[in-house]
């Protein structure tokens, strides 16, 4: 086995850590300006520290604005939607890899031919929808627009088309049904590739702006995280420090979730896809 030699590795690792540092800098100075003073956010740009450090700027948020609310309507949405497209992409996925039937892979194809339509394109007819179902301002209107995407069906076939073809042909011997062998052989098989799609699902729900800005009427009432943050600029001035202290607190919730299913993810990433049939 070929040793590296000790200024090969030093080298390697200093170029690591400079990477590390780039990518860790934007969060630095985020953390960095949420601690500064009201005032201080431009008047040092070279500075990372104010004349004080202010932890009553994360406090300040919510009185600032009912941001509360919109973390609590953000957690709902995002939750709700992801359970939505967990199911929906589950069965339809299962549809596709494991049952038989004409048109199949046809069908699949115009399914995943979907992906290469952008939101932007499709903002207006699912607006014109919306509205003559009377959802317009509605938390519905916010979740399954846009919870029947192919891309979790993607995900989820492929990761059923790895299973091999024996395991459900000795159930269905066995006088299993295709719901049994779905719930309780294929389920938690993919629970590493349901933990992958959670954790894309959430976030795409956490961070989407275009349409909840669209949708929503009342702000204060079914906001989002970031229609909540666009509130600090006004015409009182745009308050960077509570901006950054805002952004800072609304990572939490999808970091909770990442260290929730850390395992799965891993596991999810390195497996799901990479076999089939």
């Amino acid at each position: 086995m070929k040793v590296k030699s000790p200024l090969k590795s030093t080298v390697s690792h200093a170029l690591l850590a400079a990477v590390t540092l780039a990518f860790l800098y934007p969060l630095i100075f985020a953390v960095a300006t949420a601690l500064k003073p009201a005032g201080e956010t431009f008047s040092d740009p070279g500075s990372l520290v104010g004349s004080s450090i202010r932890w009553q700027n994360f406090a300040d948020v919510f009185t600032y604005v009912p941001f509360q609310r919109y973390i609590l309507n953000g957690v709902l949405v995002a939750g709700v939607g992801t359970l939505v497209v967990l199911t929906a992409s589950a069965l339809s996925a299962y549809a596709f890899a494991a049952l038989r039937w004409r048109g199949r892979d046809g069908v699949f194809l115009i399914f995943l031919a979907t992906l290469m339509v952008p939101q932007e394109v499709l903002v207006v007819p699912m607006f014109i929808l919306m509205q003559s179902l009377g959802w317009v301002d509605t938390y519905q209107a916010l979740i399954f627009p846009w919870a029947f995407t192919a891309f979790g069906t993607f995900l989820l076939r492929q990761f059923f088309r790895s299973v091999p073809r024996e395991m459900q042909e000795a159930a269905r011997i066995d006088s299993a049904g295709e719901l049994r062998i779905f719930t309780q052989i294929m389920l938690p098989m993919a629970r590493p590739a349901l933990g992958v799609l959670a954790v894309f699902t959430f976030i795409n729900y956490w961070n989407s702006f275009l349409w909840p800005l669209i949708m929503i009427n009342d702000v204060s009432a079914r906001g989002t995280v970031p229609l909540g943050l666009q509130l600090f600029f006004g015409q009182n001035g745009n308050q960077w420090h509570l901006v950054m202290a805002a952004s800072i607190v609304s990572i939490l919730p999808t970091l909770l979730l990442l260290i929730a299913l850390q395992k799965h993810l891993v596991k999810g990433i390195a497996t799901a896809g990479l076999a089939g049939r």
